[in-house]
């Protein structure tokens, strides 16, 4: 069977019933259809045919990234579930060669317009105040041979090898992950952090008030741009023997203590030292905190533009920056960001996307869920999302999905994540009902 939409007939008088044992992946329907991803497919000029279009091809990929599948030939094991292809308005999945084959005829453009759409209608229900954001690459490795990639170092492996770098930008507070970027070059990746200024400005008007990133992403010559634009940051200097000389030969009486009480901190008594510094490339003076008592035998190096948050702030807030990394940990374990191995970088940029799009996906739902509001993408799917049930055409034009009894059912039931549904268009504009047994 292949996979067709114009073979998938919805009708009260056609009786349809479907058992899946994922049957909680329709769970993100609800919000799918709020966020009219339908229309942000065709806004972004994602290609398509008859038989997949644009928006069912994308829901296709993102059920893997939903369903903690590693890989596109994994997508073999869903041939016969029919409740899947459902979810993505067709009558079965597609193959895996449509699957592999799709990614190469996107594009940037495609990536770009999808992320803006998404994140635009997302921030509203997960970071309406969103201003401050954490910034980081990461390298995805490449497993073939003669790879025309460059050299990053990636870290699992604690050596460089040819791989795709990647930029992430990750909300500050809410930790939701809204820009991504893999079609990226060793001479572009500087100029990365003012690309996503621009793209957040493009989206919101304004530009981001505070960046957080380590001394690695970019250089001095793009802080001082940075600087220009208004936007303050705060990053780490690279400690070289001459300025860790200048700071030993400085009195004790130039330290200030301070207290940093971040909840289960162990290094909560610091000492910093605060100056104005010259940096090369960069117009004007940046201000620098030395801090003592991070856990770390050299001290560390604070760099900002920022003249009026206090030393204790800056600290505490570069502190959460963690965040992004324990994000980046996720993308890996449980979206599996890592498991493409390609040397074609937009083939790697598509998945990276679609990765930011199932990260949101997995926010909205642990924040509609009371008591899970913290909880990681691989526990809710334990959970919640990896349970069996009956999908079935209701007479009044409504798909009623019908879970096996478990215990988590009761949190589900109160949520009421079906309350409000708007109707689906890639379903023949049906909506869904929940029934918990």
């Amino acid at each position: 069977m292949e996979a067709d939409r114009r073979e998938l007939i919805l009708s009260a008088a056609e009786p349809l019933r479907l058992r899946t044992r994922v049957a909680g992946l329709f769970l993100f329907l609800p919000l799918l259809a709020r966020l009219r991803f339908d229309k942000l497919v065709h806004k972004a000029d994602y290609p398509g045919s008859k038989r997949v279009p644009s928006d069912a091809a994308l829901l296709s990929l993102l059920t893997l990234k939903l369903l903690d599948k590693e890989r596109h030939s994994h997508i073999d094991d869903f041939n016969f579930d029919q409740a899947l292809g459902l979810f993505a308005g067709l009558n079965v999945l597609p193959k895996k060669s449509f699957a592999s084959d799709y990614s190469y005829r996107t594009q940037r453009s495609h990536q770009q317009r999808l992320l803006a759409g998404w994140i635009k209608q997302l921030s509203p229900l997960l970071m309406p105040e969103a201003s401050s954001f954490s910034l980081d690459f990461h390298p995805i490795p490449y497993r073939g041979e003669e790879a025309v990639l460059e050299n990053h170092y990636i870290p699992c492996r604690g050596q460089a090898g040819p791989s795709v770098q990647t930029f992430f930008a990750q909300e500050h507070e809410k930790h939701v992950f809204c820009y991504a970027n893999a079609n990226l070059t060793r001479d572009e990746q500087p100029g990365e952090v003012l690309r996503f200024v621009e793209f957040w400005e493009a989206l919101t008007g304004h530009v981001p008030e505070w960046l957080y990133f380590d001394s690695k992403l970019t250089t001095y010559a793009e802080l001082s741009r940075l600087n220009e634009r208004g936007v303050s940051f705060v990053t780490i200097r690279r400690r070289g023997a001459n300025l860790l000389r200048q700071l030993d030969q400085r009195p004790l009486t130039d330290w200030t203590g301070a207290v940093i009480d971040i909840p289960k901190r162990r290094q909560k008594r610091i000492r910093y030292l605060e100056e104005p510094v010259s940096l090369p490339e960069y117009e004007g003076t940046a201000r620098q905190i030395a801090v003592t008592g991070l856990g770390r035998e050299q001290p560390t190096l604070f760099l900002t533009n920022n003249l009026e948050a206090t030393p204790r702030d800056v600290i505490m807030k570069y502190a959460r920056r963690n965040g992004i990394e324990d994000g980046l940990g996720t993308n890996v374990n449980f979206f599996h960001m890592d498991c493409l191995s390609s040397e074609v970088r937009l083939n790697v940029d598509l998945d990276v996307t679609l990765t930011v799009i199932a990260n949101g996906c997995y926010h909205w739902l642990a924040r509609q869920l009371k008591g899970f509001e913290k909880a990681k993408p691989k526990q809710l799917f334990r959970k919640f999302v990896e349970t069996g049930g009956q999908i079935e055409v209701a007479s009044n034009r409504r798909l009623l999905i019908t879970f096996d009894r478990r215990s988590h059912n009761p949190i589900l039931c109160e949520a009421g994540l079906d309350r409000g549904c708007p109707a689906i268009p890639w379903l023949n504009n049906y909506t869904v009902e929940f029934n918990y047994r």
